[in-house]
């Protein structure tokens, strides 16, 4: 009988975890366009901390946005919730800051949880990341090979040239021999400004298109994309990168003792993951916040890695 039981607790867990991550939506949408990213991202935060006192849990935020004395973010070591089964919490109440603030596509309000110890406590490092979508041999792709020798393996096992793939990675400066070296092998390329865990994703949502995500972004979003992938399906691997010996002492005080370790899926999200978002603005996956006559309608998706069932879910809220 037990296991029942926390099969249905684990289904109203993730119901309420939409609720969370629909607050912060409505909360950051208000700040779509204004060009202020910091005013988006402190409200988004401000309202799914105080969403988080409606769930049944004992949760400690492992991946955040700063420190303690970094407030008004959700820090890391912050505890939320009403009382529960102690989890741990993944959260980035506005990923893609600069993405809402611009008004462009992809902004959402993301959270996963997970049992206590089933997140990498990642510091707020830079993370290499390689991600391909469900269906495809283990070990298909991998951070030690170069990049022309990972899409022959990919295109080969999805029977397509290298010419067919389309590679995602952001939009930034270190990448220029990335994506030399993947126009060199005959791929072609989408880039994105902000939002790497909605880049990830995308490799697991066959309409959009991408089939491999690769580059360095932010060790916090790698975490958390790992997590959707848990649900989702997909594979991943990560690599933290160091830029001096303080960063690596920081690493070690989070229990990461080999700074050169490649992490994969679930090594960075094990156990039973549960993962929400919701649109802020638009993109390929989620709809973003808009207006309907006196309501606002959010967008959002909701799955757990025990059943793989996707959950999209439109909200119609009483505009106050």
């Amino acid at each position: 009988m037990t296991q029942p039981a926390r099969l249905h607790s684990d289904r109203n867990l993730a119901l309420e975890l939409v609720r969370v991550t629909e607050a912060g939506a409505l909360a950051a949408a208000r700040w779509i366009g204004r060009g202020n990213k910091d005013e988006a991202d402190g409200a988004a935060v401000e309202a799914m901390r105080r969403a988080f006192d409606s769930v049944d849990i004992s949760g400690t935020v492992v991946i955040g946005e700063g420190e303690m004395d970094e407030a008004p973010m959700l820090y890391i070591g912050e505890r939320l919730g009403a009382g529960g089964p102690e989890m741990d919490i993944a959260v980035d109440p506005l990923e893609g800051t600069s993405t809402a603030a611009s008004g462009a596509p992809n902004a959402l309000a993301v959270v996963a949880l997970a049992p206590k110890g089933g997140f990498l406590h990642a510091p707020d490092v830079y993370m290499e990341k390689i991600a391909v979508g469900p269906g495809l041999p283990q070990g298909v792709v991998s951070l030690t090979l170069p990049v022309g020798q990972n899409l022959a393996r990919l295109a080969a096992a999805k029977g397509c040239a290298v010419g067919d793939l389309m590679v995602c990675m952001l939009e930034r400066e270190r990448h220029a021999p990335l994506i030399a070296a993947c126009r060199d092998a005959g791929a072609r390329i989408t880039l994105i400004g902000s939002g790497d865990v909605a880049g990830v994703i995308a490799v697991a949502q066959p309409a959009s298109g991408i089939d491999l995500f690769i580059g360095s972004g932010g060790a916090p979003e790698g975490v958390l994309a790992a997590a959707a992938l848990r649900c989702l399906g997909g594979q991943m691997q990560g690599r933290l990168l160091f830029e001096d010996d303080a960063q690596i002492a920081r690493a070690h005080t989070m229990g990461i003792t080999d700074p050169a370790r490649i992490y994969e899926l679930e090594d960075m999200a094990r156990g039973p993951v549960l993962f929400a978002a919701t649109g802020v603005t638009s993109g390929d996956w989620l709809k973003g916040v808009h207006r309907a006559g006196g309501h606002l309608v959010t967008h959002s998706v909701v799955t757990r890695s025990a059943s793989g069932t996707v959950r999209y879910i439109e909200a119609l809220h009483a505009r106050r």
